[in-house]
């Protein structure tokens, strides 16, 4: 038999009332199989696990996908080196500090840094118009970290004039007008992408790192999915 440990994360995690199972399975037992059998032992997962993400070792996982030995496999709802460039990406539970970021991703060259800071909207007046009390924010946190690496890897080879960036996003219970999540881009000039290199990595982070929210309001509670499922070498 092969022991393997599941964590589950967001909804999957309420539905199931399990955040971490240690579960013995049959060697060369794949994802998709895995969850056929979680489904079977845990019925409350038959909506939601066939449509969730799966990680194996904090690496994207397919249904395709054997689980080795000792594994470590998340389920988590869609979301998000070598160089001597700084670079700084981290989940954290303490306030977000602006200016100390900006110190550490700015170098003697530095001329301009471009920040995107997302924060919570206590009133959403498009769409889906509603009040929010608070979100709680919730992170699969080595995994979270490690894509963000990839993010900031990706925006380097898109923008090689950036000298630095931070990728950094908060966790647990914020209120409207808290700070919640910040890139920043330095580079010498502002012509040289800091703009547009800030705007994708917002964009890739609610893509590919798994980050979720609950939205709390005088309406209910919910979790609030992506719709991004990522492709493999995503």
């Amino acid at each position: 038999m092969n022991t393997i440990t599941i964590l589950f994360f967001a909804h999957l995690k309420e539905r199931s009332g399990i955040s971490r199972l240690v579960l013995e399975i049959q060697p060369n037992l794949k994802i998709g199989q895995l969850r056929t059998q979680l489904i079977q032992q845990n019925p409350a997962l038959t909506e939601v696990l066939p449509h969730a993400l799966a990680s194996v070792n904090q690496t994207f996982a397919f249904d395709e996908d054997s689980i080795p030995p000792g594994a470590e496999v998340a389920f988590f709802p869609p979301v998000s080196g070598g160089s001597n460039k700084p670079l700084i990406f981290k989940i954290t539970e303490d306030p977000l500090n602006l200016d100390t970021l900006v110190e550490q991703i700015t170098l003697p060259t530095t001329g301009a840094v471009a920040v995107f800071t997302g924060l919570v909207r206590g009133k959403t007046s498009r769409g889906d118009v509603h009040e929010t009390d608070w979100l709680e924010y919730e992170a699969y946190v080595p995994m979270a970290e490690k894509m963000m690496r990839q993010v900031a890897e990706e925006v380097q080879s898109r923008w090689p004039e950036v000298e630095g960036i931070a990728i950094v996003q908060r966790i647990g219970r914020l209120l409207p007008g808290t700070p919640t999540v910040l890139i920043a881009c330095s580079a010498a000039h502002r012509d040289t992408g800091v703009f547009e290199a800030a705007r994708y990595g917002i964009d890739r982070l609610k893509e590919i790192v798994p980050v979720w929210k609950k939205e709390v309001g005088p309406d209910g509670q919910t979790w609030v999915e992506g719709d991004h499922y990522p492709e493999r070498g995503d």
